[in-house]
């Protein structure tokens, strides 16, 4: 029963385990030295770079990710906040910047549209293929079967009497 009991207490500590770690992850990677004093411009920049992508961590936002590049990019935008600029004057100081890989949800706009398009173009090309290949079967003639030789009916004559 000792046995039972101790694989019972580690599979409970495993848990409290997972439960702990799973609580320390931050909300956020924003450090304390990089919040604006004026709480508008902390809230726009907060907007602004939870649309942009963390560029080393990929599917993060700089809002979020702890990649040193991705402080470096919090920090411009606040930058370019404090100077004045506008939100999207910011958003586009950055694309121009990096490319528009840098936001979290493209632009539907230029080369864009076929890669948005792509899955429903190939979607329908594959359905327009299955349907004239159906069509074309369907008409298809089957091949004439071939006509026995007098001497093949005589031996099947003789193969099915017995």
């Amino acid at each position: 029963m000792s046995g039972a009991r101790a694989r019972l207490r580690r599979l409970g500590l495993a848990g409290l385990a997972a439960v702990a770690m799973a609580l320390a992850i931050p909300a956020g990677a924003v450090q304390p030295d990089e919040v604006l004093p004026d709480p508008a411009l902390e809230e726009r920049a907060r907007a602004i770079s939870g649309g942009l992508r963390c560029i080393v961590c990929r599917n993060e936002s700089i809002d979020e990710s702890n990649a040193e590049l991705a402080r470096d990019l919090r920090l411009l935008v606040r930058e370019r906040l404090v100077a004045g600029d506008s939100d999207a004057e910011v958003m586009s100081y950055v694309v121009d910047r990096y490319g528009e890989f840098v936001l979290l949800r493209p632009t539907l706009s230029g080369a864009n549209i076929l890669l948005w398009a792509a899955p429903l173009l190939l979607i329908g090309l594959g359905g327009a293929l299955s349907i004239v290949y159906i069509r074309r079967r369907a008409v298809a003639v089957a091949p004439a079967e071939a006509a026995l030789s007098p001497d093949e009916e005589a031996r099947l004559k003789v193969l099915l009497k017995e």
